[in-house]
């Protein structure tokens, strides 16, 4: 009779434990929610489910991102050390970038090869500043970088992930190749300044799509190794010390239009990305007095950037700091889209004002020398994905960018007109 019982409780314990067992191990198998800056993980992650599942809508969307991975399969790595010239100091793994409206006056000589002094001639782009220096060529690997990576994520071809390993540690890791983490030679004037503050947009712009390009192949992709991974970590926190820490980086850091919006987006998104939650945190929240409150009118407008001769393109780009900087926050804790500032100023209310231009309801009134409706598109998926009901109501009205609306499948800001010129 003893027996009994005691098998009965045994095999009661073996009915628990696999009950206990079974879904503990389910639930490790489920792929981990990437450590992006900007972009949701979790968001990504749970679109992957669903193109894994056979969604047809993001389906559809995966077919324009591939698009444009497809296209980078056949172009770079590009390198900081193949301009015509080094940056002034002859280190040819400084990056260079050139101050666009800046010509040279004389004829270039062995003596003289840059042709000093230069002039400015406003308005008119030098084609110097996209053949001779390394703009062009860093632009090509903060996009490709990005749409490799992500078009990687959601199908597990690894011929996107190795291009995008390719281009990365070209750029910055292999020793003959490698840029140095600084930005001392962005925006430089030949003869006149080895370089200035406000090049750092350069790299403030677009390179928190690195971070997050890195934070997917992170995940296990095919070509990217530990040692990638660890020497492209060093390589962030250095460039993260350096922008804090340097002359022109707290210079930057003290603009008071995009260029510091843009500054505290790059120090937010490097400082979370390389362990700094705490830096990362307060360069959010101090965005709130120091940005917001200066930039950002009670009716949601934002003058300064209003009385430009592109006050629509710059309405929307400095919006595109501001809502990843946004998204930087929600990982440290800060909800940035419901601060409001002494007189009511928000990001929704900003957004809000773009609406009627942005979903053709009324004309933009404001100068603008090419207007793009698609501009606002991003910001305004932003709001609405944030919880703004007129945001929300807005995105079905919004003009397709060209090449497909990603939103679905990157959900997180872009400039979607050009910046050129």
């Amino acid at each position: 009779m003893s027996a009994s019982p005691r098998l009965g409780v045994l095999l009661a314990a073996v009915v628990t434990l696999a009950a206990v067992v079974v879904p503990s191990t389910v639930a490790q198998a489920a792929p981990r929610a990437p450590r992006t800056a900007v972009l949701d993980g979790a968001a990504l992650r749970d679109a992957k489910a669903r193109l894994d599942r056979g969604d047809r809508q993001l389906t559809r969307t995966l077919t324009h991102l591939t698009a444009r991975a497809d296209n980078w399969l056949s172009q770079g790595p590009w390198t900081v050390v193949d301009k015509p010239r080094p940056a002034p100091g002859g280190d040819v793994h400084d990056y260079l970038s050139q101050a666009p409206y800046w010509w040279p006056s004389q004829p270039k000589t062995a003596e003289n090869p840059w042709g000093c002094p230069y002039v400015q001639r406003d308005g008119q782009r030098n084609p110097e500043v996209d053949t001779g220096t390394d703009r062009q060529d860093v632009e090509k690997v903060f996009d490709s970088a990005y749409d490799l990576s992500l078009a990687w994520y959601y199908t597990g071809e690894k011929k996107y992930s190795e291009k995008a390993a390719s281009v990365l540690r070209t750029w910055f890791l292999d020793p003959g190749t490698r840029m140095n983490p600084n930005l001392d030679h962005g925006q430089f004037i030949p003869c006149k300044y080895d370089g200035r503050a406000i090049g750092i947009i350069d790299f403030s712009q677009s390179y928190t799509s690195v971070l997050d390009a890195i934070a997917l192949l992170d995940t296990g992709a095919p070509g990217w190794s530990r040692a990638d991974r660890a020497d492209m970590l060093a390589w962030n926190i250095d460039f993260r010390d350096w922008l804090a820490d340097s002359p022109f980086g707290k210079e930057e850091g003290a603009a008071k239009n995009n260029h510091g919006t843009f500054y505290d987006m790059l120090l937010a998104g490097l400082a979370y990305a390389t362990g700094d939650n705490g830096l990362a945190r307060r360069t959010v929240l101090d965005a709130r007095a120091k940005r917001i409150d200066p930039q950002i009118a009670a009716d949601g407008s934002q003058p300064q950037e209003l009385v430009r001769t592109r006050s629509w393109h710059y309405s929307t780009f400095d919006l595109v700091a501001y809502t990843r900087l946004a998204a930087i926050g929600r990982h440290v804790g800060v909800n940035l889209w419901s601060y409001e500032g002494p007189a009511g100023q928000s990001l929704f209310k900003a957004v809000r004002y773009l609406l009627p231009a942005a979903t053709g309801a009324e004309p933009w009134t404001y100068p603008e020398l090419e207007f793009h409706r698609f501009a606002a598109s991003d910001v305004v998926h932003a709001a609405a994905d944030a919880g703004d009901r007129a945001a929300r109501a807005a995105v079905p009205k919004l003009e397709t960018p060209p090449g497909g609306d990603l939103w679905a499948l990157r959900p997180a800001a872009e400039q979607l007109d050009s910046i050129a010129g």
